[in-house]
C-alpha cells in the first residue's frame, strides 16, 4: 500500500453520489490505460469515500447498493477504470508532451497536402494545432485525438489522410536484400522477379511516409533504383 501523502484521488459519479478513493498516481494511470496492475499496490487507503479530502466514508450497505459488492479493492478498481483520475502536475505535463508528439507523428506519417500531394512536416502540423487552439486530453486515447486534431486543423491547412501506390524497380545486385526491407516498410500490392535478376513491385503506404520510403530505397540501392508515384 502506498503513502497517503503521495496519493491522488480517483472519483466516480454513480446515481446522485460521488465515490472517491486514494490511489498511487503512476500505477493508477497505468491501470486506467488498460495495463496490468495490482490494485493492492495502487490503493493508498482501503476505504471508499463520499469526500476523500474530508474523510467522509461510505457505509458498507451503500457500497453494496451502488456496486453490488462490499469488496473495497473491486470497487476501487471500478472507480479508477470508469471514473476520473486526478493527475499530478508532473504527470499531466509529461503525458501531454508524449501524446502531443504521438498525435503529430501519426498525422505527419499518414496525411498529405491534397493540393501538392506532399506530406506536411511535423512542425507545420504543430503550428496549425497551436493556431487552432486544439488541446490534447491526457486521458483520451491517441487515435480518438488524432481525429479531433484533424478536424480542428483542416480550416487552417489543406490536409487529409491518404494512401499512395509507388512503383519501384530494384537492380539485381541489390534485389535480394532490398526485398525484405521494402516488404517490411510498405504493403506489397504486386511484385515479380525479372529475367535479368531485378525486382519490380508496386507498394502501398500512408502518403506521409513517401519521403522516408524514397530515403530507404536510396540507402538500399545506393541511388540506383527507379521509383514512380502512381
Amino acid at each position: 500500500m502506498v503513502s497517503l501523502d503521495e496519493s491522488v484521488i480517483a472519483r466516480l459519479k454513480k446515481g446522485k453520489n460521488h465515490f472517491e478513493v486514494f490511489v498511487e498516481p503512476e500505477g493508477a494511470f497505468a491501470l486506467k490505460r488498460g495495463e496490468k496492475a495490482n490494485m493492492e499496490d495502487i490503493i493508498a487507503v482501503e476505504s471508499i469515500f463520499y469526500d476523500a479530502s474530508q474523510g467522509d466514508h461510505v457505509a458498507e450497505s451503500d457500497l453494496v447498493a451502488a456496486f453490488g459488492t462490499n469488496n473495497v479493492l473491486e470497487i476501487a478498481e471500478q472507480i479508477l477504470v470508469h471514473g476520473d483520475l486526478q493527475l499530478t502536475k508532473e504527470q499531466r505535463k509529461r503525458i501531454l508532451e508524449e501524446k502531443t508528439k504521438q498525435v503529430i507523428t501519426i498525422i505527419a506519417q499518414n496525411a498529405i497536402n491534397p493540393q501538392t500531394k506532399a506530406p506536411h512536416p511535423p512542425t507545420r502540423i504543430e503550428r496549425a494545432m497551436e493556431e487552432a487552439k486544439v488541446h490534447i486530453d491526457p486521458i483520451k486515447g491517441v487515435d480518438e485525438q488524432v481525429n479531433i486534431v484533424m478536424k480542428a486543423i483542416r480550416p487552417i491547412i489543406p490536409i487529409r489522410f491518404e494512401e499512395v501506390d509507388v512503383a519501384v524497380k530494384v537492380p539485381g545486385e541489390y534485389a535480394a536484400k532490398a526485398y525484405g526491407d521494402i516488404a517490411g516498410f510498405a504493403t506489397l500490392v504486386k511484385n515479380e522477379w525479372q529475367s535479368d535478376g531485378s525486382w519490380v513491385a508496386v507498394v502501398k503506404m500512408p502518403a506521409g511516409l513517401q519521403n522516408d520510403f524514397y530515403g530507404l530505397i536510396n540507402h538500399l540501392t545506393k541511388g540506383d533504383a527507379e521509383t514512380k508515384l502512381l
